[in-house]
């Protein structure tokens, strides 16, 4: 029988410490107007010293499960996306896994940068399709705050640290009301689900974004550099060309997409992508101006301000897509 994937719940958590523009401005050559102007960021919360990016991610995926009503034993797949690990090897993911007290399944983590959720979703999408997983919790998590360049102010002022969660559940048939224009019941599973995702890279522009170490070439962790100018170039193309090929692919226009969850990466990206869509940017969830740009742990943050305020509501269709380092892209369409 056919599978598919619903999103029984999700969770994020951010660190305590919140760093604002002001603050930085007292060891960085920069001004809350100048970061405001270019980027819309007023402030990023910073992991505390000791606390890792598994630490965040489990908190995440505990508030995920209690949401979702789903206890770990019952989880049989933990996929992290992210691109600051506790670890060269082995895999943040398998340290959730234990501290989560799962026992049975795989844990392993995805690394596309910014997209890393978007690609985990999709990979766990096709897991639970394929019959291979039941239960599975997808969390974006990072601190990015440790592989930044904290004097140079085109790119640290930009990121802060965070993590978000969902809960993918299999559930049978592809029913019909899950698909576009089909009727949702809302007072049951029915009509929920991933209709489609999208995934993109092109290796030709990796070093529009990139790190500057790693194990194989420098021995070291190595920061964060960026041809600003060019990524934003190639954000708003990508983004809004990633937004066509789902509409296309589901047969809908922008007018029938309830709420846009976008990867937060910079304030201006996110209003050009708007226009270029003609969508209006009050239906996009924009947490960038509180979180900063907190790579792969952006969606599933914004996601779950949205899901927890009330603004996503039952049967709603929620476009996500993401544009990171690789460059890669990618989108996800969910009936909530």
């Amino acid at each position: 029988m056919t599978k598919r994937s619903i999103i029984l719940g999700c969770g994020s958590y951010l660190p305590e410490r919140i760093v604002s523009n002001a603050e930085l401005a007292e060891t960085v050559d920069t001004s809350d107007e100048w970061i405001v102007e270019r980027t819309g960021i007023k402030q990023r919360h910073i992991a505390a010293e000791g606390q890792y990016t598994s630490d965040l991610a489990l908190k995440a995926a505990e508030r995920a499960l209690a949401h979702a009503g789903v206890d770990a034993k019952d989880i049989d797949m933990v996929i992290v996306a992210t691109t600051t690990p506790d670890n060269t090897f082995p895999a943040t993911a398998t340290k959730v896994q234990h501290n989560l007290g799962m026992v049975n399944g795989a844990a392993f983590d995805v690394q596309a940068v910014c997209s890393g959720f978007i690609y985990a979703l999709s990979i766990a999408d096709n897991m639970i399709k394929g019959g291979q997983a039941e239960n599975i919790v997808v969390i974006g998590a990072e601190t990015f705050s440790r592989i930044l360049d904290w004097e140079d102010r085109t790119t640290c002022v930009l990121f802060g640290d965070g993590a978000g969660a969902v809960v993918l559940q299999a559930a049978n048939g592809a029913d019909p009301a899950s698909q576009p224009g089909g009727s949702a019941d809302l007072g049951d599973n029915r009509g929920r689900g991933i209709l489609s995702t999208h995934l993109h890279s092109d290796g030709s522009t990796r070093d529009l974004l990139y790190v500057d170490g790693g194990p194989s070439s420098t021995q070291t962790v190595g920061h964060v550099r960026m041809v600003g100018k060019e990524v934003f170039r190639h954000a708003v193309t990508n983004l809004a060309g990633i937004v066509h090929e789902t509409l296309d692919a589901n047969g809908l226009s922008p007018a029938d997409i309830d709420w846009v969850v976008p990867h937060q990466a910079n304030k201006r990206i996110l209003d050009g992508t708007a226009r270029k869509l003609k969508l209006p940017i009050e239906r996009m969830v924009v947490t960038v101006d509180r979180h900063a740009n907190t790579s792969a742990a952006s969606i599933p943050l914004a996601l779950d301000e949205a899901v927890k305020d009330g603004r996503i509501q039952r049967g709603d269709l929620v476009l996500m897509e993401a544009m990171g380092g690789g460059l890669t892209w990618g989108s996800a369409l969910v009936r909530w």
